[in-house]
Order: structure tokens, then C-alpha cells, then sequence
């Protein structure tokens, strides 16, 4: 058979569209773990990027409840109790301030700098502990979208290869040998395009959450701090 009934034979019974499940069947079995680990990772990313979405709204509704009744009361230590310190990210900040401001101001003549200080570092560390808590689950966006597109890529890398191999063991270099096995090849680079794109688009834009979020812990921790001191100097 000539490489023209070749071709017409190819053509004739190739699909008129791109089917991604024949391509990932037809794959080599390397090619079709890289694309099944790929489409896992996708998967992951995007319960990640949904659960995220819908804690920070969680979040930011619960810290705008709780910081609108902390500003209004006067006993900071009856709210807590009712609210709960692990109601809000604010709450708990709230709660290690007071915490402190209990230990420092025991004793009849407390140390006003010293107390300043140990109420910063307080809130402080509870500011940092909860960006840690919310961002925990980022890394795993930053590390799919750094290296999924690597991943995929080594996976077009191999397809390739069997490719040539298939045209040296039929002896026949036409397009109808190869183009199917490329294909297949480059089925994974997409799929690692696919899991990288909305993850690292969804890390950057939830980092910024997170920090936005850090800088308002931070003013409320500020304020209330203020207000502490002031009463300390009264002592």
C-alpha cells in the first residue's frame, strides 16, 4: 500500500473532532498515568479553590459580626463567653489579648512597658497563627501550578518518543503514523495547562485574600491594643 492510501485510509476513518477520551485509551500506559495524575490534581485544585471561596465568606461575615458587638460592649471578657473565641479569627485575637492583659495586670503594680509589649506579642502571634491556618492549603495550588505544566510536559516528551519508535518499527515516516501518537502527546501537555492555569490564578488571588485579611486582624489588633493601654495607664 502507497503513503497516499495511506493517508486516505487514515483520513477516512479518523473522527471529524477531537475526542479526549480516545486519546487518553489510545496512550501510551506512561502518557495515560501522567494525564489520570493530572486530572486528579485538577480535580483537588478545584475543591480547594471552592471550599476556599466559601471559608473566607464564612470568615469575613463572622469577623464583621464579631468586631461590630466588640467595639459596642464594654465588657469584653462577657462577650467572648457568649460569642465564643473560636467563633471568628477576631474573636480568637480578641481572646489572646485579654488573656495576656489578665496575666500582666495581676499584680498591684504591673509593668506598663513590659505589659505593652507582651500584649503585642500576643496578638501578634494569634494574628500569624490564623494566616497560617488559612493559607495552609495554598501551598498545594502553588505546587500544582509550578510543576503540572512539567508534569504534562514530561508526558508529551514520552509520547513523542514512542512515536518515533512506532516509525522506526513499521519502517514508515507518513503523517498517518505519527500524527495520532503526537496528538496523544500533546493531550498531555493540555491537561497539565488545564490543572496549572486556574491553580496559580487561584493563589495569587486567594494570597491576597489572606493578606488582606492579616492587615485587618492587624488594625483590629492595633485598636484594641490602643485601648489597653490607655486603661493601663490609669493603673
Amino acid at each position: 500500500m502507497t503513503q497516499l492510501a495511506l493517508i486516505a485510509a487514515a483520513a477516512g476513518s479518523a473522527p471529524a473532532h477531537l475526542d479526549p477520551v480516545k486519546l487518553f485509551l489510545s496512550a501510551d500506559i506512561v502518557v495515560q498515568a501522567v494525564m489520570a495524575g493530572l486530572v486528579l490534581a485538577s480535580v483537588w485544585v478545584w475543591m480547594i479553590i471552592i471550599s476556599f471561596m466559601l471559608r473566607m465568606v464564612g470568615v469575613r461575615r463572622r469577623c464583621d459580626a464579631f468586631e461590630r458587638d466588640f467595639w459596642k460592649t464594654a465588657d469584653f471578657e462577657g462577650l467572648l463567653a457568649e460569642k465564643g473565641k473560636g467563633d471568628s479569627p477576631s474573636a480568637r485575637v480578641a481572646s489572646a489579648g485579654l488573656g495576656e492583659w489578665k496575666r500582666s495586670t495581676a499584680s498591684r503594680t504591673p509593668d506598663r512597658d513590659g505589659t505593652r509589649q507582651r500584649l503585642a506579642g500576643a496578638m501578634d502571634s494569634a494574628i500569624a497563627q490564623e494566616a497560617e491556618s488559612l493559607a495552609e492549603r495554598l501551598n498545594f495550588l502553588a505546587t500544582v501550578g509550578s510543576v503540572a505544566p512539567f508534569v504534562g510536559l514530561f508526558g508529551t516528551v514520552w509520547g513523542i518518543m514512542n512515536s518515533f519508535f512506532q516509525i522506526g518499527q513499521q519502517q514508515n515516516s507518513s503523517l498517518a503514523v505519527v500524527a495520532p501518537g503526537i496528538s496523544e502527546a500533546l493531550f498531555a501537555t493540555a491537561i497539565g495547562l488545564f490543572a496549572a492555569i486556574p491553580a496559580v490564578i487561584a493563589y495569587n488571588r486567594f494570597s491576597h485574600s489572606v493578606d488582606r485579611l492579616e492587615a485587618r486582624l492587624q488594625r483590629f489588633a492595633d485598636r484594641f491594643h490602643a485601648g489597653l493601654s490607655r486603661e493601663l495607664d490609669g493603673k
